[in-house]
C-alpha cells in the first residue's frame, strides 16, 4: 500500500471517530487525534492552506483554527509546566478540564460549540477528500 493512501485511509478513520463519538470529553478527544493527523502529515497540512484561492473563500483556515484550538488545548493539559500560555490558551485549557471532570453546561462555550465543531471537522475533511461524501 502506498503512503499516501495509508495517510487517506488513516483521515478516513479518525473522522469517523469524531463523527461517531458521542458528546463528551471522548468527543473532543477524537478532535485532538484528527487534527494531530492533519499536523503530522505535511501533504494534508498543505492542503488547507491559507495561500489556496478556494480555501480562503471557504474560510477553511479560521475553521481549522478552530479545531486546532482543542488540538493545543489537549496538548496544554497533557504538559505539566509553569510557563504562562497566555490567556486564549489558558481559556481554553480550563474550558476542556471543566468537560473532562463533566462539568458540562451551556456556560461553557466549548461544550455549547460541540455540534459546530462536529460540522467544521466535516468541513475540514470534506476539503482533504473530497471524492467522498
Amino acid at each position: 500500500m502506498k503512503p499516501v493512501n495509508k495517510v487517506k485511509i488513516d483521515l478516513d478513520k479518525k473522522f469517523q471517530k469524531v463523527i461517531e463519538t458521542p458528546a463528551g470529553f471522548d468527543f473532543f478527544v477524537a478532535i485532538h487525534d484528527f487534527v494531530e493527523h492533519i499536523e503530522s502529515n505535511a501533504s494534508l497540512s498543505a492542503s488547507l492552506s491559507s495561500r489556496v484561492k478556494l480555501n480562503q473563500e471557504l474560510n477553511i483556515p479560521n475553521k481549522y483554527a478552530y479545531l486546532k484550538q482543542i488540538y493545543q488545548g489537549l496538548e496544554d493539559a497533557e504538559t505539566k509546566s509553569n510557563a504562562d500560555l497566555g490567556h486564549a490558551r489558558y481559556a481554553v485549557l480550563i474550558e476542556l478540564n471543566r468537560i473532562r471532570g463533566k462539568e458540562v453546561s451551556e456556560s461553557n462555550s466549548f461544550w455549547k460549540k460541540r455540534e459546530l465543531f462536529r460540522r467544521l471537522t466535516s468541513e475540514i475533511y470534506q476539503r482533504l477528500n473530497p471524492t467522498t461524501v
